[in-house]
């Protein structure tokens, strides 16, 4: 097959930039949208600082640290996802292994866990003293106050795009901070937080689940896409269109943020909130962090700075205040 000069990685958040630097080295290297999809979460999952991922990941209201991932290839139509697993190091990994199963390709809890064990994936506690310390704290001021303890939920959404032209995407989060045992939101779920059709292109969100997996945002994106929207206009036009129907029908709206890509390597960005951050890397854009800001039902799109970037770092490592 003849290589094409084009290749591409976005994801959700600036936690990715790291993967998607090492991922766009390896898409550069002519590896394939999967390797690199996987490379890129798979950071993310190890990096103890990222509390809503992997290891470090905040718990739920009993302090267990449940967590959900997916992997989707565009070109096969292939999807694994786990969900509710604990202390799997890399749920990411068993998700890419369920896509390479004709049945049971989606698991969940002790089920899930017990085959990861017997196919001889990493088990690690991913409950640290950091996480620990964080649910300590938003215990104390909400659920022993009998107030709401919700916030937090961002899931590191991977797109990747190979120099043959095919599309992936791959998910990971603990979800919803101190939510209850059991839940789980859009990100492991086919259509909801992820979709990739080499095609036509892939989408990827994060947010509120609850609300996400309403619209079906990323199969709706990548539907749009493929009766000739831009990825920008298909995102922005997704998420608003959805954020209208919400709060006509069910009286509010979460947090809805999304990223994609086509199968040409441009990709768009739409958010409901101000300051989402998304990670990016192109062979016409060296890899980079932006941040947005919303202006009606378009959203704006500006390079991270330096001082927001040591902001950011200063901010995920300091020390949690009992």
């Amino acid at each position: 097959m003849t290589l094409s000069a084009n290749w591409g990685v976005i994801a959700t958040w600036r936690m990715a930039w790291e993967g998607v630097s090492e991922a766009a080295n390896l898409l550069q290297a002519n590896k394939a949208a999967g390797e690199a999809a996987i490379h890129a979460v798979k950071c993310v999952e190890d990096y103890p600082f990222y509390k809503s991922v992997g290891f470090g990941g905040l718990p739920n209201e009993r302090g267990e640290v449940e967590l959900d991932a997916a992997f989707m290839d565009g070109t096969s139509l292939a999807i694994g996802a786990v969900a509710g697993v604990r202390n799997i190091a890399n749920p990411i990994l068993v998700a890419q292994a369920l896509s390479r199963e004709r049945f049971n390709s989606f698991m969940v809890g002790g089920g899930a866990e017990e085959w990861a064990q017997a196919q001889g994936f990493e088990r690690k506690e991913m409950l640290t003293e950091r996480a620990r310390n964080h649910y300590l704290k938003r215990k104390r001021e909400t659920l022993d106050r009998g107030l709401s303890p919700y916030t937090g939920h961002d899931t590191v959404g991977v797109i990747t795009l190979d120099t043959q032209q095919n599309l992936c995407v791959g998910t990971s989060t603990s979800g919803l901070f101190m939510k209850r045992p059991g839940r789980v939101g859009d990100s492991p779920v086919s259509g909801s937080g992820f979709y990739a059709d080499s095609q036509i292109g892939a989408a990827t969100a994060t947010g509120l689940g609850e609300d996400l997996m309403k619209g079906c945002i990323s199969y709706e994106i990548v539907s749009r896409m493929g009766r000739g929207m831009s990825p920008q206009q298909a995102a922005e036009s997704a998420v608003y269109d959805l954020e209208t129907r919400l709060i006509s029908r069910f009286g509010r709206a979460g947090d809805l943020s999304v990223v994609c890509m086509n199968a040409r390597g441009e990709y768009g960005v739409a958010t409901t909130i101000d300051n989402f951050s998304f990670s990016v890397a192109t062979p016409s854009q060296p890899a980079a962090v932006f941040l947005t800001a919303r202006d009606g039902k378009h959203t704006l799109i500006r390079p991270a700075d330096s001082a927001w970037l040591e902001a950011y770092q200063q901010r995920i490592t300091a020390e949690v205040i009992q």
